[in-house]
């Protein structure tokens, strides 16, 4: 399988005057079979707030596609981070390998995925090697050059034809049916591990209790409020560049467009709905210039 890489320009569909950071992104899509000792997750190991994020705006967009939403895997969670470590700390994705690759610089086998001479088994192994997790897993890996979020994330994914297919298991992925996923991110990497079956591990573990909540399917309000879901078209780091961006819409028409602010980005939304089905109605209906406009649940 080859890489596709695209170019993110900006996390914005509309032209801003000031700049915004762009993004690298080469996308890898790999698989997962298994022939090793398992082994336990360590105690301290747990996920942040950004990678919780990651994983239910995941599921919101699976829903929005009139998917189920995933369990949360804590061994595929696991995966994923020792993944985006090995990739940051030790680069096997370069030369011939590409992301799909892991060094001989840690606790498991060594792999250089090349499309040219695949070692698919290398990849299928890394779960079951690596946890409890006795299936194949799947995984979904990015590089970003520049600083990016969970917005320029979902935002760079839900306009690729090859992640959509993966994700929504069209296309080559039509025989798939996921279950459960875990995500790891860092500075640079972001990956997305997909199982078939359920996974039995212990419960995941924040890293960080503050601002947490338990990564699990977000098609129900916890709290028993009905959602809102907002429709959005941009989100920026400075509240100055959202209100112009705010301004620019309103003059073009979109008259129930708003900010959203927190986790310091401010997401530019055209308007809020009661449910899914009208936002995503709502988002079929937007000019081709806002192409990149995805649902935000809250």
């Amino acid at each position: 399988m080859s890489e596709t890489k695209q170019i993110a320009k900006g996390i914005s569909p509309l032209p801003l005057r000031t700049k915004v950071t762009g993004a690298f992104a080469v996308l890898a899509i790999l698989f997962s079979a298994h022939l090793f000792a398992q082994k336990n997750i360590p105690d301290d190991f747990c996920i942040s707030h950004q990678e919780q994020q990651l994983f239910e705006r995941l599921n919101i967009l699976l829903e929005a596609y009139g998917k189920k939403p995933l369990q949360a895997s804590p061994s595929l969670y696991y995966v994923a981070k020792l993944h985006v470590g090995d990739l940051a700390q030790n680069h096997p994705d370069t030369s011939v390998c590409n992301l799909s690759s892991w060094s001989g610089n840690g606790d498991w086998t060594a792999c250089c995925y090349t499309p040219y001479l695949p070692n698919q088994d290398c990849m299928w192994d890394k779960p079951k090697e690596l946890t409890r997790y006795p299936y194949r897993g799947y995984e979904l890996v990015s590089y970003f050059e520049d600083e990016f979020n969970v917005d320029s994330v979902i935002s760079l994914w839900g306009n690729s034809r090859q992640v959509l297919d993966m994700l929504l298991t069209d296309g080559n992925f039509a025989k798939k049916k996921w279950v459960c996923m875990g995500v790891g991110m860092n500075s640079n990497y972001v990956s997305v591990w997909f199982g078939q079956r359920e996974d039995r591990a212990k419960k995941l573990v924040p890293c960080d209790t503050s601002d947490f909540q338990a990564a699990v399917p977000t098609s129900t309000s916890q709290s028993g409020e009905v959602p809102v879901y907002y429709l959005i078209v941009g989100s920026l780091t400075e509240m100055r560049d959202a209100k112009e961006y705010l301004k620019r819409l309103k003059k073009n028409g979109f008259e129930q467009a708003g900010i959203l602010s927190g986790n310091q980005n401010h997401r530019i939304y055209i308007s809020r709905y009661n449910n899914l089905k009208e936002a995503m109605f709502a988002k079929k209906q937007l000019p081709f210039s806002y192409r990149g406009a995805w649902v935000l649940k809250q």
